[in-house]
């Protein structure tokens, strides 16, 4: 049973036979009284709430009656509707509660499946909370063939991912840089009804604003200057599928804009084609940044914050999960033997013990390439803890070779741009390398390179 709460009664009728047409029984309200009756009499698994159900057009009617259905009933979802011009009341509403919330004019299809989504989001978990997490009980529900860990703290997370990957929810993945964020994107996407779709990933930070619109939406042939065919974007790509957008933390606000529209009304333009085209996609996104502390400066729109955000999942570091360090080095040695054709690679007992004891601020990423540089340098079939030691000390006397300039000496600028110059020698203009080695997104660093008017090969 759904509750639609809308005073328009068009909208109502319309409402209720799209739903009655999907398997849905609807109960309908034209003002805060009713709706609170119906409610209290039916007990809707879900409410459809307009924002300005009376002649009121602030959406404080929304809002207050939001509050109060939230209050009774905290599990009911509710989502909201709203016109565009309306979406800061909508984030207001999401914050109060809200399950989701969509504009007018909606799209069935993604109405449909926003409905399907916070019904399955609010059934129990399937496990009770009393029982016994373990590994062998998740890999008989669900394939995480890809990742490796047996943290209580992982085990929770995957848990998380295995119950939400049922739905078409959309997903925020955050985490420090090297912690699996996109192998995480992947197994949501192979625990889903999209698996046998397309899976298509986008490095944003690797996208500057002037090509956002050609990469994400394609273009014709001639919709500018050198649009010398037909480009594909990668929403089209991805259409029935997944599309996981990674470093969503590194857009530009115009480029924000864009992305929201595209993700709240799931249409889109072609440039040079003024025909609007549908999308029928589940979104995942990710970052290593706080998004929340970026929406407060300015720099990350709010209202895409909540689109994209429906739930959070948090990756935990590598330093807060020592215990599974022994089975990735396991795991990235059998990779290693097959790969360089040595079956007799071992690691000593005493070497993973030392490696559980280290920081690794990279993470996994900085773990698989210590082992596999390891292997490569040392030679040797027996890898014991001085072997990594050398190759983990021999890495950060790299890094301090050069002596940092005296006290006033250089400005901040000229000291970045002095570090990226050398890097960019280092690396042979490679700017992913140097991306890498600086820490920073290869969207950061072209930036960088343009602030500080370093030139780099734009084909790269």
């Amino acid at each position: 049973m759904i509750l639609i709460i809308d005073d328009d009664v068009a909208v109502r009728a319309s409402l209720s036979l799209l739903l009655k047409q999907a398997g849905f029984a609807t109960v309908q309200a034209a003002n805060q009284p009713d709706a609170l009756q119906a409610a209290a009499k039916h007990r809707p698994q879900l409410v459809l709430l307009d924002m300005n159900f009376s002649m009121e057009t602030t959406g404080e009617d929304g809002l207050q009656l939001l509050q109060q259905l939230k209050q009774l009933y905290p599990i009911m979802p509710v989502i909201l509707i709203t016109g565009w011009g309306s979406i800061n009341l909508a984030v207001e509403g999401i914050k109060a509660g809200a399950a989701d919330f969509i504009t007018k004019p909606w799209n069935n299809d993604y109405l449909l499946q926003a409905i399907n989504t916070a019904i399955d989001l609010a059934l129990p978990a399937r496990e009770a909370a009393t029982d016994k997490l373990t590994r062998k009980k998740l890999d008989e529900l669900y394939d995480f063939s890809m990742i490796v860990g047996e943290d209580a703290g992982l085990l929770q997370v995957l848990r998380n991912v295995g119950q939400i990957s049922a739905t078409d929810a959309s997903i925020l993945i955050e985490g420090e840089s090297g912690t699996g964020k996109e192998l995480i994107a992947e197994a949501i996407h192979k625990n889903s009804h999209r698996s046998r779709a397309p899976f298509v990933k986008v490095n944003l930070g690797g996208i500057s604003a002037s090509l956002f619109e050609s990469e994400m939406f394609g273009h014709r042939r001639g919709a500018f200057t050198d649009a010398k065919a037909d480009r594909v974007g990668r929403f089209e790509m991805a259409n029935k599928g997944t599309i996981f957008l990674d470093e969503i933390g590194e857009l530009d606000l115009a480029s924000q804009v864009k992305l929201l529209r595209v993700l709240q009304d799931r249409t889109y333009e072609v440039l040079g084609d003024s025909r609007s085209r549908n999308l029928d996609i589940r979104v995942i996104c990710a970052t290593n940044r706080d998004l929340r502390e970026m929406v407060l400066e300015g720099k990350f729109r709010e209202d895409l914050y909540y689109r994209i955000n429906l739930i959070t999942v948090r990756l935990p570091a590598l330093r807060e999960r020592p215990q599974d360090i022994p089975l990735l080095v396991q795991h990235f040695v059998n990779n290693l033997k097959r790969t360089y054709h040595k079956q007799e690679l071992q690691v000593s007992a005493k070497a993973l013990t030392w490696l559980k004891e280290q920081p690794l601020p990279g993470n996994i990423r900085e773990l698989k390439n210590l082992v596999e540089r390891t292997v490569l340098v040392s030679g040797k079939s027996l890898l014991g803890a001085e072997e990594f030691q050398n190759q983990l000390q021999g890495g950060l006397r790299k890094q301090e070779d050069k002596a940092l300039p005296s006290v006033g000496a250089m400005t901040l600028d000229e000291l970045e741009a002095s570090m990226i110059k050398k890097s960019m020698a280092y690396y042979g203009n490679n700017v992913s390398k140097v991306a890498k080695a600086l820490g920073v997104s290869r969207g950061s660093l072209y930036r960088r390179l343009e602030k500080f008017n370093i030139p780099y090969d734009a084909a790269e």
